[in-house]
């Protein structure tokens, strides 16, 4: 007896507390118009390679391109390559072309994308100075930094 009581009690809280609230489901005061899609391809093949693009009814265009680098080995991963445009606010038609792969990350490039500065002389000159005596010292220091003995000091 108690326990179909109980269990009619826990029935009767999830009716109630599971019911949609009436804030949740609200219509929305904003209504849109649909875009068209205008052009669409793809294409994914058994190596792993894709490819796919699409234009809109709005100028909005994005194409991506990618395959399998390195597959079976311990290096294996995803490359991508690609780009999108689309018309701003501004009416300026704003395109960027891109490129991910596991070394370099997402590298993005586009006329609008702010882009560093370039290194000040002095610091290119201090790396360059750096990998030569880098590659110099090669051979001279063991897996922990100490000097091997005998090892040609200059």
């Amino acid at each position: 007896m108690y326990q179909s009581t109980a269990l009619l009690v826990l029935a009767s809280a999830c009716a109630v507390f599971g019911a949609p609230q009436g804030a949740y489901y609200a219509p929305s005061a904003v209504s849109t118009t649909p875009i068209p899609i205008v052009a669409q391809s793809q294409e994914l093949n058994l190596d792993g390679s894709y490819q796919y693009s699409y234009q809109t009814g709005n100028g909005i265009s994005a194409g991506e391109s990618g395959y399998l680098k390195n597959p079976g080995t311990e290096a294996e991963g995803q490359v991508a390559q690609g780009y999108y445009l689309y018309t701003g606010p501004d009416g300026v038609v704003y395109q960027v072309e891109y490129y991910a792969d596991g070394e370099n990350g997402f590298v993005a490039k586009g006329a609008h994308l702010p882009t560093p500065p370039p290194l000040p002389e002095a610091l290119v000159r201090a790396n360059e100075l750096a990998y030569k005596n880098a590659a110099a010292d090669a051979g001279q220091y063991d897996e922990r930094g100490f000097p091997i003995a005998g090892a040609k000091r200059y």
